[in-house]
């Protein structure tokens, strides 16, 4: 007789959930597989094709059969580019030991709450935040500490919020400037009072700058270009957004270099290497010309102005102009306790059934009022899903 198998869950993966944002693109599929004609507003990847200078790397490393085992931690060539692009962009003085290239940027942001954070440590995380933090900082043990932002101002944040929630067990603070899901950009001096705040206090500043280049009234920054800010800030940063690389999965830590060894540590024993042939577009990528991340942002830009103006006629939804990212974060309160719909989730899920339009619920980001709309997409296809998202709440009873 066989024995009986433990077949329970271990806990720290209990203590985690699957993707909100994953989640929704996976229910817009089935429906799509069925047949369903859906708008979906919940992907927050570009539409617009990687770069052909870019494939064509790709191209030519499988065809010079660049496709074997690299180094753990990406290949030098690559490492560099990452570090002169930095340099390039913000000012800053990286070295290739500074550097580990990662499986995405979320695998960076993985790495570097595993190797920093111990059970019981806490971790600052602004309101509304993206899905994934939350869920790392409890697979490692630690305490989120949550800090709301003001809507009324544009979800805006700055040293003078953070600080009250600081105490004896901070181990680090999170910012994503421009911010998924919300759009808000942090202003040079903000970021900077936050940076002397955590410096105060011994604590590590994690900028997620995956959005850093799309900034609609802004110039890019990146707080790890202040004198000094190399021994605490950690940058977390991808070309999947940038350069429309989502599925070529590069990202990339810059960080102190013993904090780069650790993570390497944990890299070698998990993912090994990213991809070989990604690597070598990857470096394309970011030594190629830089002219379509400005056509991007010029058609996000037109595309911001008309999801925000269509969303600002729909009765009973307001929503704050995004300075940044491709998203919009519109509050549907005025559309709650209608039509048995009481909660973002629900009005999500009844949302995508009966009008077939894909949004993610605000929960997901800890707000309790918003709806998440991504417009990566084209303008026909933004205003077929908003006048069906329109229709859809002029029908709540």
């Amino acid at each position: 007789m066989s024995p009986t198998l433990k077949t329970e869950i271990a806990d720290r993966v209990s203590s985690i959930s699957v993707s909100s944002t994953l989640k929704v693109s996976q229910d817009a599929e089935k429906l799509r597989s069925q047949g369903v004609d859906v708008s979906d507003f919940g992907a927050g990847e570009p539409d617009f094709p990687t770069p052909d200078n870019i494939k064509q790397a790709g191209i030519r490393a499988i065809q010079q059969n660049f496709t074997k085992y690299t180094a753990a931690g990406g290949i030098l060539e690559l490492k560099q580019a990452i570090c002169d692009r930095h340099t390039a962009d913000f000012g800053t003085s990286y070295k290739p030991a500074n550097c580990l290239v990662t499986v995405g940027g979320k695998h960076s942001i993985f790495n570097l709450t595993q190797v920093l954070i111990n059970p019981g440590d806490e971790v600052i995380i602004p309101v509304p935040y993206w899905v994934t933090y939350k869920d790392v900082v409890n697979y490692a043990g630690g305490k989120c500490v949550f800090v709301p932002t003001n809507e009324e101002s544009g979800f805006a944040l700055n040293a003078a919020t953070i600080e009250p929630y600081i105490t004896a067990r901070t181990k680090m603070i999170i910012i994503n400037s421009p911010s998924n899901p919300s759009g808000a950009v942090l202003s040079p001096e903000d970021f900077e009072e936050i940076y002397k705040i955590a410096l105060k206090h011994g604590i590590f500043l994690l900028t997620d700058e995956c959005y850093c280049h799309f900034l609609y009234g802004s110039e890019a920054f990146s707080i790890a270009a202040l004198p000094g800010a190399k021994d605490t800030v950690l940058v977390a940063g991808t070309v999947s957004k940038t350069y429309a690389m989502t599925g070529w999965r590069i990202g990339y830590s810059l960080v102190p270099e013993r904090i780069a060894g650790a993570m390497l540590k944990l890299q070698s024993h998990s993912t090994s290497n990213p991809t070989s042939i990604s690597q070598k577009a990857a470096v394309e990528a970011l030594r190629g010309p830089q002219d379509s991340v400005a056509a991007m942002l010029k058609e996000y830009r037109q595309r911001r102005d008309f999801v925000v103006a269509r969303l600002r006629q729909i009765p009973g939804v307001q929503c704050a102009m995004p300075d940044g990212a491709f998203y919009a974060y519109p509050n549907i309160g005025g559309a709650l306790g209608r039509g048995g719909i009481h909660t973002p989730q629900q009005f999500a899920e009844k949302l995508l059934q009966e009008a077939h339009v894909a949004v993610v619920p605000g929960e997901a980001f800890g707000t309790h009022h918003h709806v998440r709309i991504s417009y990566a997409t084209s303008m026909a296809e933004l205003e077929r899903g908003l006048d069906r998202m329109h229709r859809f709440i002029d029908g709540l009873a």
